[in-house]
């Protein structure tokens, strides 16, 4: 039983714009999730600039309890080769990013998730979890996201992407679900958060993964969220202009960047 609302405020440290020119950007997602039950670095980009944000802000990232990750893909992981914690902190991943490498012949890939997959197991506390896990008070790591919406292709290439996930708050008014990619697809992850959560979508923040070059269902996905009727609904990073823009059309979506905090 809650006995009063959760106030969240989502800060984007990293995202493919920025809300204006103090703040960086790069293709990659980070977001600084505070509620009352704590605070969750989620993802970290692709290099420093959500460290370099962060400093702007005035933000001490030594305060976060948990580090979560969505996936194990470079835009998502390679900023932790960064991080300045000063202590080991709690980092909730799926057991696959420890050992995930994309497919690929370049050295330096594979040298960047050798480095990575390092720092993690070096200066982290690991939580390795393919079920949900309810890591902070009201706060979920999804797990594996079971593919249930037979539109979404719930992969990425020819990789199923069993790692993807995202995270889910339950609050007084409902789920808010925040996503690093949804390469499971984000109807599937919704669909897992309202299982987890017991509760029907309030918000739906991060990245939708809804690239032309993919044919992704759009029509499909808009009509999903008409019928969930999310009270805040807000596409960003792996989502092409034109779906953008019909989100916009439909929703009124608004487009966030670097620098900007969602308070729900």
């Amino acid at each position: 039983m809650f006995l009063g609302l959760i106030v969240m405020k989502i800060r984007l440290l990293c995202e493919n714009a920025a809300s204006d020119m103090v703040w960086l950007a790069e293709w990659g997602f980070s977001a600084l999730i505070t509620f009352e039950g704590g605070t969750v670095l989620f993802d970290t980009g692709f290099s420093d600039v959500w460290q370099k944000n962060a400093d702007h802000a005035g933000v001490d990232l030594n305060d976060v309890d948990a580090v979560a990750i969505s996936h194990f893909h470079r835009d998502h992981t390679r900023g932790l080769l960064y991080h300045r914690f000063s202590e080991p902190k709690k980092l909730i991943v799926h057991p696959r990013v420890l050992s995930a490498v994309l497919k690929t012949d370049k050295a330096e890939v594979k040298k960047d998730y050798a480095d990575i997959q390092a720092v993690m197991q070096r200066d982290f506390e690991i939580v390795a979890t393919r079920e949900p896990r309810e890591f902070l008070p009201r706060a979920w790591f999804l797990g594996e996201v079971p593919r249930v919406m037979g539109f979404e292709r719930g992969m990425f290439e020819d990789d199923a992407m069993e790692d993807d996930t995202a995270l889910a708050f339950r609050t007084r008014k409902g789920a808010v679900v925040v996503s690093g990619c949804s390469h499971a697809g984000i109807c599937n992850i919704c669909e897992h958060a309202k299982q987890v959560t017991g509760q029907p979508l309030h918000a739906v923040i991060g990245g939708f993964h809804l690239m032309k070059s993919e044919n992704p269902p759009i029509d499909e996905t808009i009509a999903y969220f008409k019928a969930e009727a999310p009270e805040l609904l807000l596409p960003m990073h792996c989502v092409d202009f034109a779906y953008q823009a019909k989100f916009h059309n439909v929703f009124g979506c608004l487009k966030y960047g670097a620098g900007d905090v969602i308070e729900v």
